[in-house]
């Protein structure tokens, strides 16, 4: 995160699903990120920023560069694990940008090498996985990622931990965080391997109506005029977001999951021929997740319905006896499974 100060979340005009998407994933991290594609300009790194300011700060290990969890002790970095006592500070939930032009060593971490010529010794630099560390990594058009680049967060994504074995070091740090990702869909498509690995993916449009598009206006403008009283101007709702946001984190795992919701998903995903078991436990996670935003005991078929496109639409094999797109395809399997 940078010192500029970020629009507040609550502020940001229309797009829905993206908004509740992101949301989903900050009660939730385990859901696997938020894929995000669709015009420019349409507020996809503002929400992304404001939520990360809207989260209360974290608790983190003084002087550890992978801000380790006091709280968590198994997944603490070895060099935290050796020391005692353990300093504790609060820190805001980081936001990192991965460029499509970052080098593997800036990603992953290297030597460093300004220290090694000086005072010869070998030193590990983290990189931008360890910064972005129980926080957030935005990629803009993830589509144009280069494949080794790719590959590489598909290791960490999957295993939460980050290896480097270079240069005569042999490093591991825990390394989990949201992946965002965003992009142009007509500037080509994203590797079916990392496409999976997003567990929400929504779509975005510029606003079509008069009074949408005045209000996104007149907002931004109040806040590039004076980001300090629009903020404020904003406060009581961000503080009622906040709030709304632990509370469902606390009551997640209290969130009841009946049979009879297991079996629609299931058979919204066989309805729609989705590859693998994913489609539905994301569907699922997701799901919960709302309820317990929502401040609903269990998941109902509402939850189901609300969050069904974004947990499946990137999911679907294409059909060539089908043109529809994937979010029709969606709705029209959710309108025949969830039959009043």
């Amino acid at each position: 995160m940078t010192g500029r100060r970020a629009f507040p979340f609550s502020a940001i005009v229309g797009q829905e699903e993206m908004k509740l998407a992101i949301l989903i994933a900050a009660i939730d991290p385990g859901i696997g990120g938020v894929l995000v594609f669709g015009d420019r300009g349409t507020g996809k790194s503002t929400a992304i920023r404001a939520l990360a300011a809207l989260l209360p700060e974290i608790p983190v290990i003084e002087g550890c560069p992978y801000r380790c969890d006091p709280g968590d002790e198994p997944s603490l970095c070895a060099e935290c694990r050796g020391r005692r006592p353990l300093r504790t500070a609060m820190a805001p939930v980081p936001v990192v940008d991965l460029p499509l032009g970052a080098t593997e060593d800036r990603v992953l971490g290297a030597l460093d090498i300004q220290r090694a010529l000086a005072e010869g010794v070998k030193v590990f630099e983290p990189g931008l996985l360890a910064r972005a560390h129980r926080g957030f990594l935005y990629i803009d058009e993830v589509n144009l990622l280069e494949d080794h680049l790719v590959d590489l967060l598909l290791d960490v994504a999957a295993s939460g931990e980050n290896v480097v074995e270079r240069e005569g070091l042999s490093i591991r740090h825990p390394a989990r965080f949201v992946l965002v990702g965003s992009g142009n869909p007509e500037e080509g498509e994203l590797r079916p391997q990392l496409l999976d690995r997003f567990g929400l993916s929504v779509e975005v449009t510029t606003p079509r109506d008069l009074p949408s598009r005045i209000e996104v206006i007149r907002r931004r403008d109040a806040f590039e005029r004076d980001a300090a009283a629009f903020t404020a101007h904003w406060s009581g709702a961000e503080a009622t977001l906040r709030h709304r946001i632990l509370t469902a984190r606390t009551r997640l795992p209290d969130i009841t999951l009946p049979d009879a919701a297991l079996e629609r998903a299931a058979r919204l995903c066989l309805a729609l021929g989705t590859d693998g078991l994913r489609g539905e436990l994301t569907l699922i996670r997701a799901a919960r997740a709302l309820a317990a935003f929502e401040g609903e005991a269990e998941v109902d078929d509402t939850a189901l319905r609300r969050v069904a496109p974004p947990a499946l639409r990137h999911r679907l094999r294409r059909n060539p006896l089908d043109e529809a797109v994937s979010t029709t395809r969606v709705e029209r399997a959710i309108a025949e499974v969830f039959v009043p």
